[in-house]
């Protein structure tokens, strides 16, 4: 009997990148947005535990200001826009949109981190006051954490789709760095609404 004569398959024209959940770095980034939300969720906890351990909420302190927290917010919301434009812009593979709200991008995340300081000192108590401090510092620190992160990697993009010679991939990255950014936002809100209003409601 004569041996099946084995089939070719050539790849050559597959392509090389792909966008949404048929690429590895979407999993990637929905996983690392897992794992971070949890650590969120676990940090609200121990704020809502600390809570139920004192008579008086918030103890030894005033509440928050409210004026650079919402004005965050609002700007968090409003950067939505650019990061949805951009981000429809690196699957089209429209290079000159790509760069132009990689810029407003990165412009948004400026404004964010500078007014993010001034919310660190209108706190109105110290991470090391008291348990609720801690948690309060805690919440506001890990969500600036992620800020500082994602504006990094998106400075750094937006530097690499200056160049003259742009791999497919890179508008891969900056589309999962537009997914990582709704996390971003969204994973704001609830501490947003907890830092804020959880200590001025009895």
């Amino acid at each position: 009997m004569s041996r099946p004569q084995e089939q070719v398959v050539d790849a050559t024209q597959l392509p090389s990148y792909a966008f949404g959940n048929r690429s590895l770095m979407w999993w990637g980034t929905f996983g690392m947005m897992a794992i971070e939300g949890m650590v969120f969720a676990l940090a609200c906890i121990v704020y809502f535990y600390v809570r139920t351990r004192v008579d008086e909420w918030p103890p030894d302190a005033l509440p928050p200001e409210l004026v650079w927290g919402t004005a965050n917010t609002l700007l968090m919301l409003l950067s939505l826009v650019p990061n949805e434009w951009t981000k429809r812009a690196a699957e089209a593979e429209d290079l000159p949109k790509v760069r132009i709200g990689m810029w407003i991008c990165v412009g948004f995340g400026t404004a964010f981190l500078l007014l993010r300081t001034l919310e660190f000192t209108a706190l109105n108590v110290r991470w090391d006051t008291n348990a609720y401090g801690s948690a309060v510092w805690m919440l506001l620190a890990l969500h600036t954490i992620h800020v500082a992160t994602d504006f990094w990697d998106t400075t750094v993009l937006a530097v690499l789709m200056m160049q003259d010679r742009i791999e497919g991939k890179r508008y891969v990255d900056v589309s999962e760095n537009g997914m990582y950014w709704y996390f971003v936002v969204l994973a704001w809100l609830p501490i947003y609404a907890i830092i804020y209003f959880g200590a001025r409601v009895h």
